[in-house]
């Protein structure tokens, strides 16, 4: 058999393919090994860096190699990197804190990382390196990957402006959390001494509903231990766990972290002692300093619940945070597609911002339909929601209610709307819905989160009328159903439905719907009760 030229150089090609990501996995196992020797006290150093991110890092011990004196004091390399990740350029004290642990442990790599480039630039003792996160063309990927720039078993994280006085106080937070072992402790904190004392929280984080729940921990005789703090702390995890984590050095840091160690079942120890002390307390100067930061941490914040997909907080002392939709911003999701919303697809429910929306503009509609004396019912999903969780259905995108058709000219926002859409005093728009026979309040102009207003008429004992859509639950039922109309909660207020909910839901939906819960179109995205 004869091979052809252009077969043969096929076959070499794929031979170069083959042996090029055999090398390359060979080089990646080896960095992990490496790093696992070095934290077993192995005597090896890691290669000096001498370009961080653009040309703006420091040699290391100045161009020699880090590792030659060993925590404990022996000949082997360190076992702890020591990182500042939160600090601002227009005021700060990198450059202090790095001799305080440099004068102290003058072994310990020491890693100041910045997004982008400092101004003015820091000024860094010698063995102190800065890293820039925001990749550059001119480097190759791992200038920028922190993960590479970290050789030793542990990371110590310090805040800005803290100094180390006692140099054997990080091998106590070490034998702290080597004494976990493979527990659920996956971090160890130390207080700094500052005007406001470190607290341990309890945090919960529900990404399906959107929202995490920050609540106050009890302290325990040894330390509380606990999965979130808040307050200055010095913090030590293994550096495996905290480049496993998927975004290992977010801002804000403690936020970002303690999310994601939250999320995996991990928690933090809390210790009363080691302190660290913190002569720099405040960290600015003036007031206009103290806006900034307080500003860029708020911007910071948005941006990383945003990314996490977070849109309420529920904070320990009560207060809320929202970083969703308002009256003033689009809702969180697209137009609906085969009655599946998008947030479905991620596993989601409906954002508590819309939520809240929905249940604003209901409990606004309601209450001028009642004023005016429109007889209304809850409809379809919506009653469903009420009778099942006296609220809407969590992954629920609109209210629906009926309406008797004869009453509309009782109503000043519905009577005209033939002639287009009405902005009322509280920025509701009430308009006729383009898509069929019925009305539609929205929650404002830019927000179009919305309450439906079906209009039925009786015929014959029938509840009917002249235009239909194409859900299943779209059809005629007796009159019998509203009369009376009775009393139920929903959404936080009380509104009205039919007499005989559970006939009238099997009627439109089938029999057992309120004790099956499904999504509204299971051919799309059916619900996994076992994600529960």
């Amino acid at each position: 058999m004869r091979i052809s030229f252009c077969q043969g150089l096929l076959t070499g090609a794929i031979i170069l393919n083959l042996l090029i990501l055999y090398y390359v996995s060979r080089a990646q196992q080896q960095m992990m090994e490496k790093r696992k020797e070095l934290g077993r006290g192995t005597k090896r150093g890691a290669p000096p860096v001498s370009v961080l991110g653009g040309g703006l890092g420091v040699l290391v011990g100045g161009g020699e190699e880090p590792g030659v004196v060993g925590a404990e004091g022996h000949s082997h390399g360190p076992r702890v990197t020591v990182l500042l990740r939160e600090f601002e350029n227009f005021e700060n004290y990198v450059g202090d804190v790095a001799s305080s642990f440099l004068h102290q442990r003058p072994e310990l790599p020491f890693l100041a990382v910045a997004d982008t480039s400092p101004y003015p630039p820091l000024v860094l003792p010698e063995g102190a390196r800065l890293l820039i996160l925001s990749p550059s063309p001119d480097q190759p990927p791992q200038a920028h990957r922190p993960e590479f720039h970290v050789q030793t078993e542990f990371v110590l994280l310090v805040p800005d402006g803290v100094e180390l006085e006692h140099p054997r106080a990080i091998e106590r937070l070490i034998r702290e959390l080597e004494g976990e072992g493979g527990g659920p402790v996956r971090l160890v904190a130390a207080p700094v001494l500052a005007r406001s004392a470190v607290q341990c929280l309890h945090l919960r984080v529900h990404l399906r509903e959107w929202t995490a729940t920050y609540s106050p921990a009890a302290s325990g005789s040894s330390g509380s231990v606990c999965t979130a703090l808040q307050g200055d702390a010095v913090i030590l995890i293994r550096t495996e766990d905290l480049f496993n984590l998927s975004v290992p050095l977010g801002r804000p840091l403690f936020s970002s972290l303690f999310i994601q160690t939250a999320l995996r079942g991990w928690k933090v120890k809390l210790l009363e002692s080691p302190c660290f002390s913190a002569n720099h307390r405040p960290l600015f100067n003036s007031p206009h300093n103290q806006w900034k930061a307080d500003t860029r941490v708020k911007d910071a914040t948005g941006k990383l619940m945003k990314s996490f997909g977070l849109k309420h907080l529920l904070l320990p002392d009560g207060k809320e945070q929202w970083y969703g939709c308002s009256k003033e911003t689009p809702r969180c999701f697209g137009t609906v597609q085969d009655d599946t919303p998008d947030y479905l697809y991620l596993d989601r429910w409906t954002p508590p911002c819309c939520l809240r929306a929905l249940r604003e503009t209901t409990k606004y509609v309601i209450n001028i339909l009642e004023s005016s004396g429109v007889r209304y019912w809850l409809e379809g999903g919506s009653l469903l929601g009420a009778v099942r969780h006296q609220d809407i259905i969590p992954w629920d995108y609109d209210v629906d209610l009926g309406i008797y058709l004869e009453d509309v000219p009782n109503c000043d926002q519905l009577k005209n709307l033939d002639s287009g859409s009405l902005v009322d005093a509280n920025g509701y728009v009430w308009e006729r819905a383009v898509e069929g026979d019925f009305y539609r309040v929205q929650y404002s102009e830019a927000n179009h989160l919305h309450v439906d207003l079906w209009p039925f008429y009786p015929r014959n004992g029938i509840m009917t009328k002249d235009t239909w859509t194409e859900h299943k639950q779209d059809v005629e039922f007796p009159e019998h159903f509203l009369q009376p109309l009775v009393p139920m909660p929903f959404a936080g207020i009380t509104a009205y439905g039919p007499n005989n909910h559970r006939a009238f839901l099997e009627l439109k939906f089938g029999e057992g719907v309120i004790e099956n819960p499904q999504y509204p179109n299971p051919a799309k995205k059916r619900w996994d009760r076992t994600k529960l």
